[in-house]
């Protein structure tokens, strides 16, 4: 913008026409102008020492992110940036900057968990060389299951959609008990073999376990990927 308006001003263009031209007002123009009469191209710099001054020294800067990284608030679990921004007297605004910068997230937390597993290893290839590379002629199911599901119902019977009249349905609701849902997910395609019970031991599993080899082809191998639940670690479940 600065060498547009230094070229401009020897073909005559009035400073009037450079401001509509470049979108800026006239006394830029007249200020890029004179500096460039008077320092040549020396005069492209911003003089040193104008500008707006640092309010907020380094050292507060680096007292926030410590505090960031090795303390936590009182009765809280993390910093927000209003807490922090309390305690060393600056803007919210301006704590988000410094994390930004610092690359710094408080409020997210990534789990992780470490087996004591001797043979950790050897299972987590097993399970994801299954899932990534299955063998020929097999099924990759995993399975599991989601107890204490509320089976709910309405008081009354719905109203069914008219002409004019939306679907009603009553506000409250009355519970039937709970049931169990077990489910087997063939990971390739998508579909799940799903069947829910009243209880959650041994014998509903291999029920459930039952249904499931009767509902594949017999030409499959199947594998059932599963977490190390009690339920799942029964003699008669391994048998």
């Amino acid at each position: 913008m600065r060498a547009k308006i230094v070229l401009a001003a020897p073909l005559g263009t009035s400073n009037v026409r450079i401001a509509d031209d470049l979108s800026i007002g006239r006394p830029t123009v007249l200020l890029w102008r004179e500096r460039f009469e008077e320092g040549g191209l020396a005069a492209r710099e911003i003089k040193e020492g104008l500008g707006r001054k640092r309010s907020i020294p380094d050292k507060k800067i680096e007292a926030m992110i410590a505090d960031t990284l090795h303390g936590t608030p009182l009765h809280a679990t993390h910093w927000s940036t209003r807490t922090l921004a309390k305690k060393h007297d600056v803007s919210n605004v301006f704590v988000k900057h410094v994390w930004d910068a610092a690359g710094l997230k408080p409020h997210l937390v990534r789990t992780f968990k470490v087996s004591n597993d001797p043979h950790f290893i050897e299972k987590l290839r097993d399970v994801v060389g299954l899932y990534l590379n299955p063998p020929e002629h097999a099924l990759v199911f995993s399975v599991d299951e989601k107890s204490q599901i509320q089976a709910l119902d309405r008081t009354q019977a719905a109203l069914p959609l008219a002409w004019g009249k939306r679907k009603t349905t009553t506000h409250d609701y009355k519970r039937n008990g709970t049931t169990t849902l077990f489910a087997a997910l063939d990971v390739l395609k998508g579909e799940v073999i799903g069947s829910c019970m009243s209880r959650h031991r041994h014998q509903e599993f291999l029920k459930f376990l039952k249904k499931s080899d009767e509902s594949t082809d017999k030409l499959f191998d199947v594998h059932c990927i599963l977490d190390n639940y009690g339920t799942h670690m029964h003699q008669k479940i391994r048998a």
